[in-house]
């Protein structure tokens, strides 16, 4: 058993200054368990990006602390075996705190993460937050009839038992929730398949439907509509026991999004459908990417209202952007994204378009006090 400082990182000016050094730390130690853990580095997280998301604390209080060798006297980026990153929500949900874990492969079980457990949770303590959500990866799924097999109460997605995540999670009371299918898809889609499902998506939406769409920054006329849509997306997306309410956006938690994404050197896409009777946004889908990086792509928030349901406009709005995206991003090899195992109808139409299960991803809670 090792002993280790856990450190809070600090925000510092920019990259190039020496406060930057939990950060460069943190980008390596995630480079590294996401090569280990899929064989690409796509969803690590960038040093650029950690900091816009440290800068940004408006609507949630954000904190990222490291693991260093105890007796580490000036720590480098090179010292960081591990990594806490804790989001405490500022306008609703405000009894929550949510939880990335993360240690460096090598460095597990020798109490590096029960240290940065326990300065996690001592920081929802002293914000008398009484639930924390943390998630952790696993590639595969196992089969049902696996002996011990984790699954959630829904019944939907399983864990191999024997994963170091879910012994982890277990270990230190917390219970397993929900799980999401972690799912990615290769580009280039074949132009016939999707023009095929858009066309028949099309006509089963009607002309009651018309697209728009817009990169990187919402249009004036449309950000009080996005924000509904970003509301309603914080409780019609399925969270199985999770214990979440209601999170409210505005036009100004609108624009403070799009800034972040800026600052975080990504580029979005967002393409939605308007009911023209009303003049009224009914779905959209957001596709995000790193600018830096233009293989790699990001299926963010996809939601239509429910009093839209029925029409494919799923289908209608994520084939739209598919094709969007060929001429925005056109060495863009992967799309990577996340759902509920539960959300049988959004995850159809993803197989159909092409994505490959790849992994599950466990959400945990634990309630405290």
């Amino acid at each position: 058993m090792s002993s280790w400082n856990v450190l809070t990182a600090s925000v510092p000016e920019d990259l190039d200054s020496p406060d930057a050094w939990a950060l460069h730390g943190v980008a390596r130690v995630t480079y590294a368990i996401e090569m280990s853990t899929w064989g690409y580095p796509d969803l690590m997280h960038p040093a650029g990006h950690l900091l816009a998301e440290l800068r940004e604390q408006r609507y949630s209080i954000r904190r990222l602390m490291v693991a260093v060798p105890e007796g580490t006297n000036a720590p480098t980026a090179d010292d960081v075996v591990g990594m806490a990153k804790v989001t405490l929500p500022l306008k609703d949900n405000t009894h929550l705190m949510y939880l990335e874990l993360c240690i460096e492969p090598g460095h597990t079980r020798r109490g590096l993460g029960s240290a940065l457990m326990a300065a996690a949770e001592q920081i929802a303590a002293e914000h008398e937050r009484t639930t924390v959500i943390a998630w952790s990866e696993h590639a595969g799924e196992p089969a049902a009839d696996v002996p011990d097999v984790l699954e959630p109460p829904t019944g939907s997605g399983r864990i191999n038992p024997d994963d170091a995540g879910g012994r982890f999670a277990l270990h230190h009371g917390y219970v397993l929730e929900q799980a999401e299918r972690y799912s990615v898809l290769r580009l280039p889609v074949e132009e016939s398949l999707r023009a095929r499902l858009h066309a028949e998506a099309a006509a089963k939406a009607g002309p009651d439907y018309r697209l728009v769409a817009w990169r990187d920054r919402t249009p004036d006329e449309w950000v009080d509509q996005v924000a509904l849509l970003e509301t309603r997306m914080s409780t019609d997306a399925p969270s199985a026991g999770l214990d979440m309410v209601e999170s409210t956006w505005d036009a100004d938690r609108v624009r403070t999004w799009e800034k972040a994404v800026a600052e975080g050197n990504h580029g979005y896409l967002l393409v939605a459908a308007e009911h023209v009777p009303t003049g009224t946004l009914a779905a959209f889908t957001v596709v995000r990417f790193p600018v830096e990086h233009p293989e790699v792509a990001f299926q963010d928030d996809t939601l239509v209202l429910q009093e839209h349901r029925g029409r494919r406009l799923g289908m209608l709005v994520k084939s739209d952007a598919l094709r969007r995206l060929r001429e925005v991003r056109p060495d863009a090899a992967r799309i990577h994204t996340w759902n509920a195992e539960e959300n049988t109808h959004m995850l159809s139409i993803n197989v159909t378009l092409g994505f490959t299960p790849t992994g599950v991803i466990g959400m945990w809670q634990k309630r405290l006090g």
